[in-house]
């Protein structure tokens, strides 16, 4: 089994092919029959048209609310993995900076328009744009994907959390008039709030019980809220103690476990948002889109034994029989966004202190391409690669995945992917 993923196939006119192992795609590059198309993901485009059909290949995703998996089938073979980071909590930090700016110059009555209300409206099926984001850098990748690989049908993982019931699974009768029925999975949730880890002793990879944290036989509820996961030797230790009591000579332990469990619902109302948005636009590519649970995407993975990862939860999703995987470094893809339009950079404050050019492209090169720097002379000899930060004076810096290496000049760069609003690491 190759550690990579597969390299994507083009024809001469560009029509997707069967992907193929990295070994073959080093032999068709160095044979002179293929040249590099994209680095990221890596595409290699050949020098003569195919007539042959290729297999059919199904694109599985795990939706979630920080990283999305995406997984690529053909048949029973994992041949692509990746884990798609998004930027949403970035987008709501700057909105809420730039409300508290906004409303801070109203305060100080300075030159600025009077506020406005009542002149806004939302068009159905409005999301937040931290919402919104997560849905289109999905379906960017999507129609990537089924740019150089021949999908023929997409499986959507379609969770469903009951925010209501989670917090109160007593609740019942009228009291469900207050909100939207979804259905609901308390042990699901458990897992992905606690991390699939013991809250007392860190264990993982071991079966979990349900824990009541205040003891239900002294008035504990079934409340979310009350509930964390335990392996079992640390349930049947701790039995009907407060907690206080039984992590009394672990308070560091004591003060981690009683703010986790007063999170928030805020990644499962990030979830809930945005399934069926995402369901619908996958609809609109015209292919066949299965959908399925959490619940049966989790069996699928236990019962093949697989280790818990965004991307092989993905390649769990829907009806899966046998998997055989044939890659296990995934492609990870962390959304950075395309910059902003703000021309005069402010402080914390937001007092202007310098002024920003419209000139992006320095030297050939712009902020967020990947380069490749060749150093052979200075104090920086060497080899970088990593997205280049670029400067008027032709002085670069280079996010490598070892640290920013600073003062790097533009004659030594050669970009090997243009930016495109992502990074990309292994």
């Amino acid at each position: 089994m190759s550690n990579q993923n597969y390299a994507l196939v083009l024809d001469t006119n560009r029509k997707p092919l069967n992907p193929c192992t990295p070994g073959v795609a080093r032999s068709l590059l160095k044979a002179g029959k293929a040249k590099v198309f994209r680095r990221f993901p890596f595409t290699i485009i050949l020098g003569k048209a195919v007539a042959d059909k290729p297999s059919p290949m199904q694109l599985k995703l795990d939706p979630g609310s920080k990283v999305t998996g995406i997984a690529l089938l053909q048949g029973e073979k994992v041949v692509f993995g990746a884990e798609l980071i998004h930027r949403g909590q970035q987008i709501k930090d700057a909105l809420e900076s730039r409300r508290a700016l906004r409303r801070g110059r109203r305060n100080r009555k300075t030159r600025y328009r009077q506020p406005r209300f009542l002149n806004r409206t939302r068009s159905d099926g409005w999301l937040a744009p931290s919402l919104q984001h997560r849905v289109e850098t999905i379906l960017t990748w999507v129609n990537r994907l089924r740019r150089y690989t021949p999908i023929e049908g997409i499986s959507q993982e379609l969770v469903r959390f009951d925010l209501q019931e989670i917090e109160n699974p007593e609740i019942s009768g009228i009291e469900y008039q207050q909100g939207m029925l979804f259905g609901y999975e308390v042990r699901e949730y458990l897992l992905a709030k606690w991390s699939r880890k013991c809250a007392y002793c860190g264990k993982e990879n071991v079966p979990l019980q349900i824990e009541h944290i205040h003891p239900k036989a002294k008035g504990g509820t079934n409340r979310i809220s009350n509930l964390c996961l335990a392996c079992e030797p640390c349930n049947i230790k701790k039995g009907t103690q407060d907690i206080e009591a039984f992590l009394k000579k672990k308070p560091d332990v004591l003060k981690r476990v009683l703010a986790q469990a007063k999170r928030p619902l805020k990644d499962a109302a990030a979830v809930n948002s945005t399934r069926w948005t995402l369901f619908n636009r996958l609809k609109q590519t015209g292919l066949p889109v299965e959908v399925a649970s959490g619940g049966k995407t989790k069996f699928n993975r236990c019962r093949l034994e697989l280790p818990k990862t965004h991307w092989l939860d993905a390649a769990c999703v829907g009806s899966v029989e046998q998997l055989d995987v044939k890659t296990m470094q995934p492609l990870l893809i962390k959304a950075m966004g395309h910059g902003n339009r703000q021309m005069c950079g402010t402080d914390k404050y937001g007092f202007p202190i310098r002024h920003r050019s419209r000139i992006q492209i320095h030297q050939g090169f712009q902020t967020g391409d990947i380069v490749k720097a060749i150093v052979t002379s200075g104090k920086k000899i060497g080899t970088y690669i990593g997205r280049v930060l670029c400067r008027a004076s032709g002085s670069f810096d280079i996010a490598t995945k070892d640290g920013r290496v600073q003062g790097i000049s533009h004659k030594y760069c050669q970009a090997i992917h243009r930016k495109d609003g992502y990074a990309y690491s292994f």
